[in-house]
């Protein structure tokens, strides 16, 4: 695995692409720790800290893991990139309802970057909504927090507040264009997901502070929530143990096996061979979870924002049922779980398409009947698997609720032994090192796993064909060279900073 890591470095085109990732997940990074003009993020972030385990604490912290750690900053990327997932989800659920959109989505590259476009304008939309009622509630944060007192913690908004809500809405939409851009140029030029790498670097960044919040309990004084070494040795295994289920769930597939005819193709005799068909028991992967913890953190968020805006007690009510701790908020999630995978199966799984290939191929299922049989069969046991995974997507979703409640786990460590930020971190990380196990196998090189591992035979060009051309080593070079700049002013700032608190 480590010489696949330093082989990464050989091939051109895939160090390029790997550096520039880094360099725009930086630019992320950065973004996140920009705090608006005219707001103090302190009292929020002390709020928080001491109502971590309360409703207040568990709507901020949830959102707050979605953004990397930008709202509690009052970052410029204090949305992050979920308006655009929830205009995406939005979009997605349309084109299976609406004609217009199915033909858009049927028209090849032409219909999808109409499709494309009409995403990013209702991102713009959410964006503005979203800033606004965010920043009314910043403004008035008792109505929306309960327990806040600005006497005890101090305002939050320390500027106008008429200039401060117009700027604001800008910044915060402007950031949240520049997440979708800086994602679609990783996906085009970089190496994995671009979308989905932004949201798992956000989750990870508070790994560090996890493993200090972990280390303060173990060393806490006797007769403070504490845990001892058994207990310490008994999280680590429980942590390996639910990483490798995830592994497991992401990677577990059904093999169906196929049998080809024999046929005779001018004079060579074709088929003949028996293969099989990979039918994944999590075969939408993490898009289903990531959809039903937008679902739910967008209206919670909204009519949260509006009873605090207007002061509708019934609202904010309402939108406390839909956190965690509530069996409305379990309930939605396993159902939005178990619909979002049969919808992701539906779009992308076509029985009928593969029966007609299968066929065309000469090839049949054993004991099947080719044509509408098999198709029919296909669908039978996808639906069987679809359920499966489902049920274990769901369990792993709920599993750091499990901790939080029943051992007294904070939710910061807990966030880390499952859930959606798990499953999202495990799925991409995955489907990245895939990626870049292509790239190692395409130059024969030996990927991340050598046993029973087959050389691919081609020597260049794109993998798949359809990547575009990734950026040219001296036009990384100068982007991580800014970068280095911007990084050295951060750490001149923040060690001036320090002397002048000590």
């Amino acid at each position: 695995m480590f010489s696949a890591f330093t082989n990464s470095l050989k091939i051109p085109e895939l160090r390029s692409r790997i550096f520039y990732t880094l360099a725009l997940l930086f630019v992320a990074r950065v973004g996140a720790h920009i705090p608006l003009p005219g707001l103090d993020p302190q009292p929020l972030q002390d709020f928080f800290r001491d109502n971590v385990g309360g409703a207040s604490g568990a709507v901020v912290g949830l959102y707050n893991m979605f953004t990397g750690g930008a709202l509690l900053k009052g970052a410029v990327f204090a949305l992050g990139i979920m308006p655009y997932i929830s205009a995406s989800i939005i979009f997605q659920l349309m084109s299976a309802v609406v004609p217009a959109l199915t033909r858009l989505q049927q028209e090849g590259d032409v219909g999808r970057q109409k499709l494309t476009q009409y995403t990013r304008y209702a991102t713009v939309v959410i964006c503005l909504i979203q800033a606004a009622l965010l920043i009314l509630t910043l403004e008035n944060p008792a109505r929306l927090f309960q327990g806040y007192d600005v006497n005890t913690y101090g305002a939050i908004v320390i500027a106008d507040h008429t200039m401060f809500l117009l700027t604001s809405m800008i910044f915060l939409t402007s950031g949240t264009l520049v997440l979708m851009w800086l994602g679609e140029q990783i996906t085009a030029r970089g190496i994995g997901n671009g979308i989905s790498l932004l949201i798992t670097v956000g989750i990870l960044a508070d790994l560090p502070g996890a493993a200090a919040a972990l280390w303060q309990i173990v060393n806490a004084p006797i007769g403070v929530n504490r845990i001892g070494a058994p207990q310490l040795v008994i999280m680590v295994i429980l942590f390996l143990v639910v990483t490798m289920g995830l592994i497991a769930v992401v990677q577990a597939q059904r093999k169906i096996p196929v049998q080809y005819a024999k046929r005779v193709v001018g004079n060579k005799v074709m088929g003949g061979q028996n293969s099989f068909l990979p039918l994944k028991v999590n075969y939408s992967g993490v898009m289903p979870v990531i959809f039903a913890s937008a679902i739910l953190l967008f209206p919670q968020q909204i009519f949260a924002q509006l009873g605090a805006a207007f002061d509708w007690r019934f609202l904010i009510d309402f939108s406390n049922n839909l956190l965690r701790g509530h069996w409305t908020y379990y309930a939605l999630m396993a159902f939005l779980i178990l619909f979002f995978s049969y919808f992701w199966v539906s779009v992308m799984f076509k029985p009928i398409q593969i029966s007609e290939d299968l066929k065309k191929y000469g090839g049949y299922i054993p004991g099947v009947r080719p044509g509408e049989p098999t198709a029919r069969f296909l669908d039978f046991v996808m639906t069987r698997l679809t359920l499966a995974g489902a049920i274990c997507l769901t369990v792993i979703a709920v599993f750091p609720d499990v901790l939080m409640h029943n051992l007294n786990v904070p939710q910061r460590i807990a966030i880390f032994f499952g859930g959606t930020g798990m499953l999202i971190t495990v799925g991409v990380v995955l489907d990245t090192m895939k990626q870049v196990e292509t790239y190692l196998l395409q130059r024969h090189y030996d990927g991340f796993l050598k046993k029973g591992r087959i050389r691919a035979r081609s020597t260049g060009g794109n993998v798949g064909g359809a990547l575009n051309e990734a950026a040219d080593m001296q036009t990384v070079g100068k982007l991580w060279a800014v970068l280095g700049i911007i990084f050295a002013i951060g750490i001149v700032a923040w060690a001036v900073k320090y002397f002048q608190q000590s």
